[in-house]
């Protein structure tokens, strides 16, 4: 039966779970899948994902690189069992008291935690479900929140999804910025970047965003504004799964999700008439603010005409 399991699954997968047939012979029997892990992620840690080759494991263990070869089959074994080894996250004990809400937002958290403590972790592609120990036991932690709400197993999944894709993309932008602070130094971002900035965002080329960048609060590199932007965008995820959730339980008629848009083709003919789309819509905002000039033109002129005509009376 174990070797049926172990011929089913990819060679790192079987490792993951202890079903592969491991080296039982040769010198210095202290090398192990453990250590030879535990070797990548501490230079991955150090040195980032690229640092990590099984002649540079070899080498920091003490072995020779085909002795590593006894044990996995390839790179690519050791980089999944890298990405399961850092998800063995602390896994909180079930608790009555705990709300589904309370315990969605920790489990989300995790995923940045693990981001966090290890910055390579994004930079190995997600192949696939995940089919490894740790990977499943955290999978497993967060159905278990959600057992009591009225969805369907794909739908749990799919919320299970979202919040991990969420807080991954979150991690990511967080570590990349860090990583650019660490190199460059935090951006110079002043009152004199926030006016320069202000001149190329107009309001008649960015009327939406304009205003923001005039307030200062697009080029608040500090986070002075103070808004926790993952715990914000992380609430109204939650939001929206509670109403899809209430909507279910008092049994009213609701869409599970609607088809995706179309793509537009990327054809040359669309493309052309996108750019002349906005060409126009250049040429109308500018005939806008010619529009309000004109206005503050007459209105100042008309007001200067009643002051005179005022002091004629007078």
């Amino acid at each position: 039966m174990a070797d049926a399991v172990e011929e089913a699954l990819p060679r790192a997968v079987a490792l993951s779970w202890g079903v592969a047939e491991r080296p039982q012979r040769g010198p210095k029997r202290e090398l192990s899948i453990e250590r030879i892990v535990d070797a990548a992620i501490q230079l991955a840690d150090d040195e980032g994902l690229s640092a990590v080759s099984m002649s540079k494991i070899a080498t920091t263990l003490g072995f020779t690189t085909m002795s590593l070869y006894r044990y996995v089959t390839s790179k690519d074994d050791v980089l999944a069992l890298m990405q399961d080894a850092v998800c063995a996250v602390p896994i909180p004990p079930e608790d009555e008291d705990t709300d589904w809400r309370s315990g969605l937002r920790l489990w989300a958290m995790a995923s940045i935690q693990v981001i966090q403590a290890h910055p390579w972790f994004p930079d190995i592609p997600i192949s696939g479900m995940p089919l490894m120990p740790n990977n499943l036991a955290v999978l497993d932690w967060g159905l278990r929140v959600m057992k009591d709400l009225p969805l369907t197993e794909p739908e749990k999944m799919s919320t299970a999804l979202l919040l991990s894709s969420y807080a991954r993309a979150t991690a990511v932008v967080e570590r990349d910025v860090t990583r650019s602070r660490q190199v460059d130094g935090p951006p110079k971002r002043g009152e004199a970047f926030t006016a320069a900035l202000a001149e190329l965002v107009t309001p008649e080329r960015f009327p939406n965003l304009a205003p923001l960048v005039l307030s200062g609060v697009y080029s608040d590199a500090e986070g002075e504004d103070e808004q926790d932007d993952f715990a914000f965008g992380l609430e109204r995820i939650l939001d929206g799964i509670e109403h899809y959730v209430a909507s279910r339980r008092s049994g009213e008629e609701v869409v599970a999700y609607e088809p995706r848009p179309e793509p537009v083709p990327n054809d040359k003919a669309i493309r052309e008439a996108a750019k002349a789309r906005r060409e126009a819509e250049s040429r109308l905002r500018e005939a806008r603010k010619r529009e309000r000039e004109v206005i503050a033109k007459v209105r100042e002129r008309l007001a200067k005409e009643e002051e005179r005509r005022a002091r004629d009376r007078g």
